[in-house]
């Protein structure tokens, strides 16, 4: 006979398959890392968790040397050779390779944040955003650039500063030959060509295409005042 979950209604064939599926919902998690306090409510997910601590990476691509530790990761390697891009969004055109990136993408139509500061009201659509604004609180800045010592909260900027170094400007205009180092410099080029000035000054009528002109003209204010 079946056996039905009465939380979910999910079924199972085995009595024991049952048990193990009642303890995601009881939050039960029997299975611990002994390297680290992690734990888990299936011991296949701890294993899976150990190879963070071992290293292993038992499923190769191949096309290319790339490993990783969960085949589901190499399967969505795979598309980067093969193209595809089965996850469709069903409010716009949107395509991916990932799931992952298809549920990312969701957040922006429906609003969600589900990752939540524990030290301010923040929240975030994304794990890696919430990541990054947490070092605001810490102060920690773990991106360090190669050629100085400078250091920097979040990855992105430090791949900003680095090409202060190497000259690189992979931004580039459509619509001129302008090219930028970051891609918040050529947001503001553009601004030039379609003459868009978003950032409007709240005591009197003035507006502007950089945000940094904005600051600029309500200091002038303050030095009045």
């Amino acid at each position: 006979m079946p056996y039905k979950c009465d939380v979910c209604h999910a079924v199972y064939a085995n009595k024991d398959y049952l048990k193990k599926h009642l303890m995601a919902h009881a939050g039960e998690k029997p299975y611990k890392c002994d390297v680290c306090s992690a734990s888990f409510f299936k011991l296949p997910f701890l294993k899976i968790h150990m190879r963070t601590h071992t290293g292993e990476r038992p499923y190769k691509c191949t096309t290319c040397s790339a490993a990783f530790s969960q085949l589901g990761s190499l399967n969505d390697h795979m598309r980067t050779h093969t193209g595809e891009i089965p996850y469709k969004c069903t409010t716009c055109s949107a395509t991916f390779s990932h799931s992952g990136s298809l549920k990312r993408h969701t957040r922006i139509h429906t609003g969600e944040r589900p990752y939540k500061c524990t030290r301010c009201s923040a929240a975030f659509s994304q794990l890696g955003s919430l990541k990054d604004h947490m070092r605001t609180h810490t102060g920690e800045r773990p991106y360090k650039c190669t050629t100085r010592s400078a250091t920097f909260s979040r990855m992105a900027h430090q791949k900003g500063h680095m090409r202060t170094h190497t000259g690189e400007k992979p931004y580039k205009c459509t619509t001129c030959s302008a090219a930028f180092s970051q891609s918040g410099g050529l947001k503001n080029h553009i601004r030039s060509h379609t003459g868009e000035k978003p950032y409007k000054c709240t005591i009197c009528s003035a507006a502007f295409s950089p945000q940094g002109t904005l600051k600029n003209h309500v200091t002038s204010y303050a030095s009045i005042s």
